[in-house]
C-alpha cells in the first residue's frame, strides 16, 4: 500500500526547539505515512541525513525575498505533490497559504510559539495588528491546526481569532529509562539563547542572592547570542565572575547531568524542550509563569518574573530538596505518543 506523503516546511534549518521537534519525529515516524522535510540547507537537515530520513533543500530562509521564497516552495510542492504540506513557524505558515494556491494539497500548521508580550517581536502596534489580520486571513486556507501548548493554543484564538479549532499536541519527550541519582546540590545551569526576552540578566540576580547565602553554589551560563558581553559585565557588576562561567556551547544532555538545578526565568517560552529534558533527567527547576511552562511544572517550582526573592526561593529550595524536584506529568506525551496524534489530525482530513 502507498503512504501518503507529509511535507514537513521549516524556514530556518538552526538546531533550536522546532528542529528538535522536526528531529524527534522523524526519529520514530509518522505511522502509516511518508515524511519528507523541506527546509533552507543547514544544520537541521545535515543532522536529518544521518539519520536517513527524506529532505528536500529549499531556499526559503527569511533574507530570501518573499516571491522568491514563494516561487521555490511551490516548485518542490509541485514536484513532490504531497497529499499535505505541514509548516512549522510563521514564515513558513504564510509562504506556504501562498505557495499552494491553486493545488491540490491540504495544508496543516503548528504553532510553537507566541509571546504573551506581544510587542516583543512586534514592537510596532501596526505591525503588530497587521501580523494578527494576515494571520487570521492564512488560517482560511488552512485544514487543520495544531499548537505544542494549552497556552499557544489560547493565545492563537485570542489573537488570531481561527475560523476552525485547535488541537493540542504538546511536544513530547522520553522518559528517562536509568536516570542519574540525584542529591542536594547547588550547581545551576542555565541553557539558552543570550538573548532579551530569555531574562538571564534575573537568572544572574538570583544566582548572586544564592550565592551570598551559600558560597559553594555555582552557576553554568550555557549557550551564546548577542547579550553575551553584557551578561559577562553583569556577573562582574553582581561579584559572582569566579562562581559563574559561560562557556558558549554545550552538550545539553551532558551539562544536565552534572548539574543540580535548571534556572529559567524567561519572559518567552512555548512548551520549552530546555525545561522538558530537564524535568526527564531529575533536575531541579526554577522557571517563570511564561507559556506553557505550568502545563509541565507544578507551582512550588515557579515564582513570578517581578520578584526576585521568590525566584531565589524556588531555586534554594530546588537545590536542597531532591523530594520537591518536579516529575513530568502524564499530559506530557512520550515522542511516540506525540507523533501519533499529529497523525490522528491528519486521519480527520482524509477525503
Amino acid at each position: 500500500m502507498v503512504r501518503p506523503t507529509a511535507l514537513w516546511v521549516a524556514p530556518v534549518s538552526n538546531l533550536a526547539g522546532v528542529a528538535r521537534h522536526i528531529l524527534d519525529v522523524a526519529r520514530v515516524g509518522l505511522p502509516g505515512w511518508r515524511l519528507i522535510v523541506a527546509a533552507p540547507e543547514g544544520p537541521l537537515l545535515e543532522k536529518l541525513r544521518e539519520h536517513g530520513q527524506a529532505v528536500l533543500p529549499v531556499d526559503i530562509a527569511p533574507e530570501v525575498p518573499t516571491l522568491t521564497a514563494v516561487r521555490n516552495l511551490r516548485e518542490v510542492v509541485r514536484s513532490v505533490r504531497p497529499a499535505l504540506v505541514h509548516t512549522h513557524l510563521a514564515r513558513a505558515d504564510l509562504l506556504a497559504a501562498m505557495a499552494t494556491v491553486g493545488l491540490p494539497v491540504k495544508l496543516v500548521s503548528t504553532e510553537h510559539h507566541i509571546p504573551e508580550d506581544r510587542a516583543m517581536f512586534h514592537p510596532n502596534p501596526v505591525e503588530r495588528k497587521a501580523m494578527e489580520v494576515i494571520h487570521h486571513l492564512r488560517i482560511r486556507r488552512v485544514s487543520a491546526l495544531m499548537a505544542v501548548s494549552e497556552s499557544t493554543r489560547r493565545d492563537m484564538l485570542s489573537y488570531w481569532k481561527p475560523n476552525k479549532g485547535v488541537t493540542v499536541v504538546r511536544n513530547g519527550v522520553d522518559r528517562v529509562s536509568n536516570p542519574v541519582v540525584r542529591e542536594p546540590g547547588m550547581r545551576y545551569l542555565s541553557l539558552t539563547r543570550l538573548s532579551h526576552e530569555k531574562n538571564i540578566e534575573m537568572t544572574l540576580r538570583c544566582f548572586a542572592a544564592v550565592h551570598r547565602q551559600y558560597p559553594e553554589a555555582r552557576l553554568t551560563v550555557g549557550g551564546s547570542g548577542p547579550d553575551s558581553e553584557a551578561l559577562q559585565s553583569l556577573a562582574v557588576r553582581l561579584g559572582v565572575k569566579d562562581a559563574v562561567a559561560f562557556p558558549g556551547f554545550i552538550d545539553a544532555v551532558e551539562a544536565m547531568a552534572t548539574h543540580d538545578v535548571l534556572l529559567q526565568p524567561s519572559k518567552s517560552d512555548n512548551l520549552s524542550y530546555t525545561l522538558l529534558d530537564a524535568v526527564a533527567q531529575g533536575m531541579g527547576v526554577a522557571a517563570s509563569p511564561i507559556g506553557g511552562n505550568p502545563e509541565i511544572l507544578p507551582p512550588h517550582c515557579i515564582a513570578p518574573l517581578d520578584d526576585d526573592a521568590a525566584f531565589t526561593a524556588v531555586a534554594i529550595e530546588q537545590a536542597q530538596d531532591v523530594d520537591r524536584r518536579p516529575v513530568l506529568p502524564p499530559s506530557i506525551p512520550a515522542v511516540e505518543e506525540m507523533a501519533a496524534q499529529v497523525v490522528a489530525v491528519y486521519t480527520t482530513l482524509k477525503g
